[in-house]
């Protein structure tokens, strides 16, 4: 929702760049990738921490035995609630770069993070009551909005034609910040430490990234809040719709990144350590392959691989169904790993997807060239900041539709019926706006007609 502009800044002061003009090879060659770079590693080490403390109750659930007083569908609620803020606080997170600056937004984000640490921190011990682990749990989903303003923050500092590979690393860089806060987890239930453990040896690197963060990073003066392109993009229909298809692919990574190892310790009566030595598999596949996933969208058209894509993560969901109701784990936890891999792959081509829908809009209001790039442009990045934070709300649902499945089944093989039929909902949609053909024209038709470029996307 932020856009650069080359109007001359006032100077405010700090690490403030005055000029900075990526498109310019010269420019870019000479000081202008050296800065960025720069900018996009410490801002991933921000992000990626945000990430871990987002998720961190999915592994502080599996810490809480009989003696905290929990149910199963408690650990889902405060898990859920944490999901929750982490999508809502994306969207003013996303705009807080423009008002404050990338490299102060993220000291600041960075050092929010201390909040809901040294929270969770002072009350985790049996005896604590749910409504205080409810909002610990709450505060935490303050780091799932470090995504949205990272990504603001480096799509300013890097040119069009690498953009794909700046925001790819950053958002995977982030996003394996999900299996390593669970693989942390794994090595101090092994060491026989308890909850407090996992909190303390984040509470340093928080502080680590915030310093940082405030000596390595900069702000970019020209970066402003284009509300315009918000409003737009908010009246504009695939906006939605892809929101609605960002729910089936990130929606369920994070949902499922919560949730598998209370689901593993719920379901089939796993230990903390057995869960915690399978729980992080399926996030950190799902992490490291999302570029694949923009590649293969890159090759063959993103919504081609989304469309397949929800073919096989249904496929995957029905195995999961079977495997749930003849109470096997090991090709439950198979099926659900390689769910996981899925759902990385659909984050990757859906994201792809977004610029080329938006490029197609400007060829059909008869755009060309640069004027038809810019328009592309400022409405995709305009629209990501809400389908992020739509499509995190995928998680919530996720949580909530294990929470009350245990409650009234006892298992969450009911849960996963309605996932099944969720991603049969979303490969209708993809096929029918996406890649339907469109209808025949007439036969009357002029050549003129004929030749004018058509709202198409079969190719995004």
């Amino acid at each position: 929702m932020t856009a650069p502009s080359t109007a001359p800044a006032a100077s405010r002061g700090g690490r403030w760049i005055q000029h900075w003009d990526p498109e310019d090879e010269a420019f870019w060659n000479e000081t202008g990738e050296k800065v960025a770079r720069r900018n996009l590693y410490f801002s991933v080490l921000s992000e990626h921490i945000g990430f871990s403390i987002w998720t961190v109750w999915s592994v502080m659930v599996l810490f809480m035995g009989p003696e905290y007083g929990l149910t199963p569908a408690d650990k889902f609620f405060l898990v859920s609630m944490a999901t929750l803020v982490g999508a809502i606080v994306r969207i003013p997170y996303t705009f807080a770069v423009a008002i404050f600056g990338g490299r102060n937004w993220t000291v600041v984000s960075a050092s929010l993070l201390l909040i809901p640490t040294v929270a969770a921190f002072a009350v985790m011990e049996p005896g604590t009551s749910f409504n205080t682990f409810l909002i610990c749990a709450m505060l935490a989903g303050i780091g799932g909005g470090n995504f949205a303003s990272s990504m603001t923050n480096i799509n300013a500092f890097f040119p069009l034609r690498k953009k794909g590979w700046a925001l790819g690393l950053n958002a995977g860089g982030g996003n394996i910040g999900v299996p390593v806060v669970q693989l942390i987890g794994l090595a101090v239930i092994g060491a026989s430490g308890g909850p407090r453990v996992l909190l303390g040896i984040y509470i340093p690197f928080i502080v680590i990234a915030a310093v940082l963060a405030w000596l390595k990073m900069d702000n970019i003066a020209s970066v402003k809040n284009d509300t315009g392109a918000a409003k737009e993009a908010v009246r504009e229909a695939h906006t939605w719709i892809m929101s609605f298809l960002y729910i089936g692919t990130f929606g369920s990574f994070i949902g499922y990144s919560f949730a598998f190892g209370l689901v593993l310790q719920t379901q089939f009566g796993r230990t903390p350590l057995q869960a915690a030595y399978v729980t992080f598999i399926g996030p950190l596949l799902g992490s490291l392959i999302r570029p694949v996933g923009g590649a293969l969208a890159d090759k063959y058209g993103g919504a081609k691989i989304t469309l397949w894509n929800y073919v096989a993560m249904g496929a995957a969901t029905a195995v999961i169904v079977i495997a749930s109701m003849q109470k096997s784990l090991p090709l439950f936890t198979v099926a659900f790993i390689a769910l996981f891999v899925l759902t990385g792959i659909g984050n990757g081509s859906t994201f792809k997807m977004i610029p080329g829908i938006f490029q197609a809009k400007a060829l059909a209001k008869g755009l060309r060239g640069e004027e038809a790039a810019a328009y592309g442009r400022r409405l995709s990045g305009a629209s990501m900041g809400i389908i992020g934070a739509v499509g995190a709300l995928g998680g919530l649902g996720i949580n909530l539709a294990f929470r009350q499945s245990f409650l009234t089944v006892g298992s969450g093989t009911g849960a996963f019926v309605s996932f099944l039929a969720f991603y049969g909902v979303c490969f209708a949609v993809t096929w029918a706006v996406y890649l339907r053909r469109p209808a025949a024209k007439a036969v009357t038709a002029t050549a003129e007609t004929e030749a004018k470029p058509q709202l198409s996307y079969a190719e995004v």
